[in-house]
């Protein structure tokens, strides 16, 4: 389940993407999984379709789900499948930023680094299991 905090200086719509992301990388979304309709999203939270819609582009934008207007948003893609080269290049310029404001902000190189493998242990341990429940659920 997707959650959002309106309270949030991060807009929902980035929100919505992010946490998409995040299941995707964690096995909780795996490709060709259906998305909750633009207008069923909305619904549930009680938003503008445009700010759902915003987060579903930026998701096709990124290569990570496919619309069709009979079937609605699936998974495009997850874990193991290969990245291109141009996306590559954009995600290592972004995360040079993004390092670079931890560091800009007082965190020492060897808290940047704790915190980087603490988050990636976590989306390893979180893909095992969500591998391992799709193994033992299977027929």
């Amino acid at each position: 389940m997707i959650e959002v905090d309106p309270r949030s200086e991060v807009p929902i719509y980035q929100q919505i993407r992010d946490r998409i992301v995040e299941a995707i990388a964690r096995g909780e979304l795996r490709p060709e999984d259906s998305l909750a309709s633009v207008r069923q999203l909305a619904g549930m939270f009680g938003i503008n379709s445009a700010t759902v819609a915003k987060a579903y582009d930026a998701l096709r934008q990124d290569g990570l789900i496919r619309t069709n207007h009979k079937s609605g948003s699936v998974i495009a893609r997850g874990p193991g499948q290969d990245a291109s080269q141009s996306f590559v290049d954009d995600w290592q310029d972004r995360a040079r930023t993004l390092l670079s404001e931890a560091i800009a902000q007082g965190l020492s190189d060897a808290e940047v680094m704790d915190h980087i493998a603490g988050i990636v242990a976590k989306i390893l341990q979180a893909q095992y299991a969500n591998a391992r429940a799709n193994v033992e659920g299977a027929p």
